[in-house]
C-alpha cells in the first residue's frame, strides 16, 4: 500500500485543467450537440428575418439602428432560456456527467464553466443583433429609409443585462431540475403562470410588480431606468435566477453520478 508523496500531488494541481480550458470545452459541447447547434442558427435567423420584415415593412422613418437592434433582443432572449437549460441538462440527459465529473472531481468547476460560457454565448448573440442592425441600417439608408446610427449607450448596457439575465435564468432551472424537457416547460410555464395570476388576481397585483420577471425587465427597453425600477428587477432576478441557481448547485454537488 503507498500513499501520494507531497511533489505528486502538486503535480497533480499543476496538471488540473483551468477555468479559461474548461470554459472552452464547454463552448464546444455548446456548438457540437445537434439540439445546440439548431438552437444557436435559429437564433441568428430570427435576428435576420426581424430586420428583413423591417425593410419590407416598416415605415421609412422608423428605419433606424436603434429599431432594428432592440427588436430582435426579446425573441432572442426567449431562445437564450433553452439554450441555457439543454448546456446544463445535457450532461444527465447524453449519461456524460460520469465522464465530465470523472475528469473534473470538482463539479462547481464545470458549473462555473457551463456559467461562463452561457455568459458568452448572451454576448456573442448582443454582437449578432448588433451586427444584423448595423447591414439593415446600411440597406435603409441606400433605399430611402432614415439609416440613422444614433443610440444611446445606456441602452446597450441595458440590452447586455437582459441578455445575460435571460440565459442565466434558463441554467438556473436546468440546475435545479436535471431534465431537458421538464426544466423548459417549468421555465415556460411557470413564471408566464405566475404573471397571468398577478394580473388577474387584485391581492396579488403588488407583489406582482415586483416578482413578474417579465414586467420588471420591460424597462431594460428603454434608456432611462429609475431606482425603484432596478430595485423590481433585483427582487425578482432574486427569485426567478439566485435562488434556482443556489439551489440547483446544492442539488447538482450532492446528486449521485449513474
Amino acid at each position: 500500500m503507498t500513499t501520494a508523496t507531497a511533489p505528486e500531488l502538486t503535480r497533480s494541481a499543476q496538471h488540473r485543467p483551468s477555468l479559461a480550458r474548461l470554459t472552452g470545452v464547454e463552448l464546444r459541447k455548446l456548438v457540437d450537440t445537434r439540439a445546440g447547434r439548431w438552437l444557436l442558427f435559429t437564433i441568428g435567423l430570427v435576428t435576420a428575418g426581424i430586420a428583413t420584415l423591417q425593410l419590407l415593412y416598416a415605415p421609412d422613418a422608423e428605419q433606424t439602428f436603434v429599431n432594428f437592434f432592440l427588436p430582435s433582443l426579446l425573441p432572442v432572449g426567449l431562445l437564450l432560456p433553452v439554450l441555457g437549460i439543454l448546456s446544463i441538462t445535457s450532461e444527465w440527459s447524453q449519461r456524460t456527467a460520469l465522464t465530465t465529473f470523472a475528469l473534473v472531481p470538482r463539479r462547481e468547476r464545470v458549473i462555473i464553466a457551463k456559467l461562463a460560457t452561457l455568459v458568452v454565448a448572451a454576448l456573442a448573440s448582443l454582437l449578432a443583433s448588433f451586427a444584423v442592425a448595423a447591414v439593415a441600417t446600411l440597406v435603409a439608408g441606400a433605399t430611402g429609409g432614415a439609416g440613422s446610427w444614433r443610440i444611446e449607450g445606456t441602452l446597450i448596457l441595458h440590452a447586455t443585462v437582459f441578455q445575460v439575465a435571460n440565459v442565466l435564468l434558463g441554467a438556473g432551472f436546468g440546475l435545479l431540475l436535471l431534465n431537458t424537457p421538464l426544466a423548459i416547460v417549468t421555465y415556460l410555464v411557470l413564471p408566464n403562470a405566475w404573471a397571468i395570476v398577478g394580473e388577474l388576481v387584485r391581492p396579488l397585483r403588488r407583489a406582482a410588480e415586483w416578482l413578474d420577471v417579465g414586467r420588471t425587465m420591460e424597462p431594460l427597453f428603454t434608456p432611462e431606468i429609475t431606482a425603484g425600477q432596478w430595485g423590481r428587477l433585483g427582487v425578482s432576478l432574486l427569485v426567478w435566477l439566485v435562488v434556482p441557481l443556489l439551489a440547483g448547485l446544492v442539488r447538482t454537488m450532492r446528486r449521485e453520478v449513474t
